[in-house]
């Protein structure tokens, strides 16, 4: 059930990312976020008030509080270094996310097995390399570095405390929605922070309501990696769950390649084959 969920994370994040960065070639990235979390977070209160999920309400939810707040953050910080480039080291390198459950996994006294143990060095190292790494010739400025760190130990925290803030479906949408509430309340507040700069909030031409279900898709996309993450990390070594559900920089890159018709470099190849690997040596250990 781990695996299982663990990889449909990786799948749903993946696909979220890839539709995130098609409409943010067209829409501002804060207007992308708040839109699409705006989406998610009505669809997930119909949910609670549909399910009693009011009823689940208790200290737990702090943990939830706490991963909306930090979740925009690390958003933010990972579109600057995108941003300031070059995306093939901000990506890979954003991967680091990982070591925080992981970390918090063997702190808490969870002890893989060798195969396991193997399977996630080389599912690190694959998806490392899936985000097609550009070893040479690629300048890359401190600040850029420094953010895509914030930005990493903001996803791993994120990881940990949603795992952390229910223990049943009806508690997880629950958390789920206070997650959302104030992920939009956090980057609305950075969005007319950056409008009052003179930062446009609408693509020229403004938002076409036709857009609205891709924006509703990468939204609920997110949420449900949101969700099938904690179940994964719930009946399961975190650390498992964790490395398999970072798993969407293949997912992403592959996702390209079939719709976008970019060319995936043979080091992606590789990293895309090693994630495999170390999949499956996770699943069977």
């Amino acid at each position: 059930m781990t695996a299982f969920f663990a990889l449909a994370t990786s799948l749903l994040w993946g696909l979220a990312d890839f539709g995130g960065g098609l409409l943010t070639r067209r829409t501002p990235a804060l207007t992308v976020v708040v839109v699409s979390q705006s989406i998610a977070a009505v669809v997930l209160g119909v949910i609670v008030v549909a399910t009693g999920g009011w009823s689940e309400a208790g200290p737990r939810l702090w943990f939830a509080v706490a991963a909306g707040l930090v979740g925009p953050v690390a958003l933010f910080s990972f579109y600057k270094a995108l941003a300031l480039g070059p995306m093939g080291v901000v990506s890979p390198l954003a991967t680091l996310s990982v070591a925080v459950p992981v970390s918090v996994g063997l702190f808490l006294g969870e002890r893989p097995g060798p195969v396991q143990f193997a399977g996630i060095a080389v599912a690190v190292v694959g998806v490392v390399l899936a985000g097609g790494p550009q070893l040479r010739g690629a300048p890359v400025q401190r600040q850029a570095v420094l953010l895509t760190l914030v930005a990493a130990l903001g996803f791993g925290t994120v990881f940990v405390l949603i795992t952390e803030a229910s223990t049943t479906v009806t508690g997880l949408f629950l958390a789920l929605f206070v997650q959302r509430v104030f992920n939009v309340a956090t980057g609305g507040a950075a969005l007319c922070a950056a409008v009052r700069r003179g930062a446009p909030a609408l693509p020229e031409g403004g938002l076409a309501w036709t857009a609205l279900p891709a924006f509703g898709l990468v939204g609920l996309a997110d949420v449900a990696a949101n969700g099938t993450y904690a179940i994964a990390a719930q009946h399961g070594p975190v650390t498992v769950a964790a490395v398999l559900g970072s798993l969407y920089p293949v997912v992403t890159a592959v996702a390209a390649r079939g719709f976008l018709r970019e060319r995936i470099r043979a080091i992606q190849a590789a990293g895309a084959g090693l994630a495999l690997v170390g999949t499956l040596l996770l699943a069977t250990g």
